[in-house]
């Protein structure tokens, strides 16, 4: 058994961690950053990178065919694709990410770490590493598996092979109309898969405006989809080296694979939160600041999914600049100013946090989706009909949501659905954070002819 002393020990190598170590060494403390299988994590090899490059080819050979004049293809090619995604994810090779890291003066562990008392965590039960302030857990998220009859025994695709597969199913069934589900259904179906789509709800997307589904749902539809709403998976058995799907109220489907996109939850089942009081699997609960609730001695943090706050790596990576920031302060005994929206604080969980669906149309949304009940909200819808979008493509579908608080008249929630609207998310999530005055945000005038052009059309509508 070896032990070793730290200022900073955190758990988990993925961008939420890295970020989270970085400020910490930024602040001069000695950290280690432990992690058992990649580092760059899940969003770097399994999730965020190789979908959307598994997704891109597909959105670029559409939008050229809404374009006349334009030479395209008929279809794309598979063994490109997966070439260039796989080009993307360094092949499943996180040197470049442990250089990195050790560039920016942290330590990197490899090994299964588990918290075993205050301060200490121990690494592949034979390296005891201890914190002299604080240790950070970022262990993010792992799917979920529904309990139906059958699921165990057929051919069954989680997420990571969705991503990482190099072959096309000719049949792919796809369980789950969140973001997961929507985006790898399009993205195999424009690689060639028969797709099925099994929702449980009247829309994909039921987060969303109901617009959004809808859009979704159509755009799916045009790519070979079938989109079985208001269904979901009752049984399900292998057949002839597939599977039988016995769905909700329709026919049976025989599908090669069956991705199981219905969920995610936090990694904590085996991390040792019982050695600390906290109920291994569950979601650790933080403030602000990432400290978690429930642990005596103001040492344990956390960061990203694990705590199911905004299960999203870019609103991870915040809250981990925050907690690190935290974290080097006290050690100095600098205060903390714990107030909304200063430097150690991940306000921005609470109202505004930006999401892109990166379907054919794409979803783009920050802060609220709808008007909430008891509040001065007002919702404007309208298409996305402006010299920007007819020149953009040919035949541009699109709407545009802006929930405003009339009392302040500042926006609380923007939502864009069409081609290539992820680009408008910024300035929305700019409006929303700084409570820009509508009359104010009257005064930012869209350069023409562009996509941008909507706002000025939101803001005409509410007006103004």
């Amino acid at each position: 058994m070896t032990e070793e002393t730290y200022d900073v020990v955190v758990i988990g190598g993925g961008p939420v961690g890295e970020n989270a170590a970085d400020r910490a060494v930024r602040g001069g403390l000695k950290t280690a950053l432990v992690d058992h299988e990649r580092f760059g994590g899940e969003c770097s090899f399994w999730a965020c990178i190789p979908s959307k490059a598994l997704l891109r080819p597909g959105n670029a050979l559409a939008a050229a065919r809404r374009l006349p004049g334009v030479p395209v293809g008929g279809a794309l090619d598979p063994a490109a694709v997966f070439e260039r995604r796989d080009a993307f994810i360094h092949n499943g090779d996180d040197s470049s990410q442990v250089e990195w890291a050790q560039g920016a003066g942290i330590d990197v562990v490899r090994g299964h770490a588990r918290i075993t008392g205050e301060r200490e965590v121990t690494v592949d039960a034979d390296r005891v590493l201890r914190a002299r302030h604080a240790v950070v857990v970022c262990t993010g998220s792992v799917p979920k598996t529904p309990d139906i009859p059958g699921l165990n025994e057929i051919p069954v695709w989680g997420s990571r092979e969705a991503t990482s597969a190099s072959e096309v199913p000719r049949r792919l069934g796809v369980l789950g109309g969140g973001v997961v589900g929507v985006e790898m259904a399009q993205a195999w179906a424009r690689l060639g898969a028969e797709v099925q789509l099994i929702v449980a709800g009247a829309r994909p997307l039921p987060h969303y405006p109901d617009f959004a589904g809808d859009l979704v749902a159509d755009g799916l539809r045009e790519d070979g989809v079938r989109v079985h709403l208001d269904s979901g998976l009752m049984k399900a058995s292998e057949v002839d080296g597939g599977a039988r799907l016995e769905l909700k109220g329709g026919e049976p489907l025989t599908v090669d694979k069956l991705l199981v996109a219905t969920g995610r939850r936090p990694t904590t089942d085996d991390i040792g939160l019982e050695s600390v009081g906290l109920k291994p699997g569950s979601a650790l609960t933080v403030d602000d600041t990432g400290v978690v609730s429930d642990v005596d001695g103001d040492w344990l943090y956390a960061a990203g999914d694990v705590t199911g706050r905004a299960p999203l790596t870019h609103q991870g990576k915040y809250a981990a600049r925050a907690v690190g920031d935290v974290i080097a302060a006290k050690a100095a005994g600098r205060p903390v100013d714990d107030s909304p929206w200063s430097q150690y604080t991940s306000t921005a969980d609470h109202y505004a946090v930006p999401q892109v669906v990166f379907t054919d149309p794409e979803v783009a949304s920050v802060g609220v989706a709808a008007p909430e009940d008891g509040k001065p909200h007002r919702a404007v819808d309208i298409d996305i009909a402006v010299a920007g979008s007819a020149l953009h493509a040919d035949g541009y579908q699109g709407k545009a949501r802006m929930v405003v608080d009339t009392e302040r008249e500042v926006l609380v929630g923007v939502t864009f659905v069409g081609q290539d609207v992820a680009d408008l998310l910024h300035s929305a999530t700019i409006a929303v954070v700084g409570e820009v005055p509508l009359r104010r945000l009257w005064h930012a005038v869209p350069a023409f002819p562009t996509i941008s052009e909507v706002w000025l059309r939101l803001l005409e509508t509410y007006g103004l």
